[in-house]
């Protein structure tokens, strides 16, 4: 198994995970638990694979990509109950699997030889597209808009990390870089409110 295919199935498993558990707080059946583990699992890269023209899409391509989501949303479904703050390992799990989705789009599209900032938008659509799918579905307050938080942020840097060392370090470290860039900012701003600046209008004049 390559590196990338290994970043892709890490993705959708970690994913999966994050939306069984978003589907445990809407109090949904096991087919609800599975059809948003599925979507939250694969979105991002769905929408990486058609942007970039990559045929076939990765989970048609390989259909297990579909049964490990599966597999994660039954194993939540019958043990959800057991964390007392399903919030907090939601949001833990959603970092990490940030920090594994975007060094997979990201090496994707760098295989593929797109430019710099097609690279850089495919590491973020890769990481940040399922969690917003998974949310809006649900009716959550997307985690990748929460008020300036590190998030997108968070994966432009990781991606720009991967492409600026690409070239000294070769592809395979770049991306563990990547990684590593992705879930230090994102856990940065979990633990010690590390924030952008947020707009605060003033009161409009009559």
């Amino acid at each position: 198994m390559t590196l990338l295919e290994l970043l892709d199935y890490a993705s959708v498993f970690v994913f999966a995970l994050t939306g069984a558990l978003v589907a445990s707080r809407a109090q949904l059946d096991i087919v609800g638990f599975a059809f948003v583990a599925a979507l939250t699992a694969t979105g991002g890269g769905t929408v990486r694979d058609v942007v970039l023209d990559r045929n076939p899409v990765f989970w048609i391509a390989a259909p297990s990509f579909v049964g490990v989501a599966v597999a994660a949303a039954v194993v939540v479904f019958f043990t959800a109950h057991l964390f007392e703050s399903r919030l907090k390992l939601l949001t833990w799990l959603d970092a990490l699997a940030l920090a594994v989705a975007v060094p997979a789009g990201t090496g994707v599209a760098m295989t593929l030889g797109h430019s710099f900032a097609i690279v850089l938008l495919m590491g973020v659509a890769t990481g940040c597209l399922g969690g917003l799918m998974r949310d809006v579905v649900c009716n959550e307050v997307p985690l990748v808009l929460k008020q300036g938080e590190l998030y997108v942020t968070a994966a432009l840097a990781g991606a720009a990390a991967a492409l600026s060392a690409a070239g000294t370090l070769g592809q395979g470290p770049a991306l563990l870089l990547c990684a590593a860039v992705v879930f230090t900012l994102r856990a940065g701003s979990l633990l010690f409110g590390w924030r952008l600046p947020v707009y605060k209008s003033r009161p409009p004049r009559r």
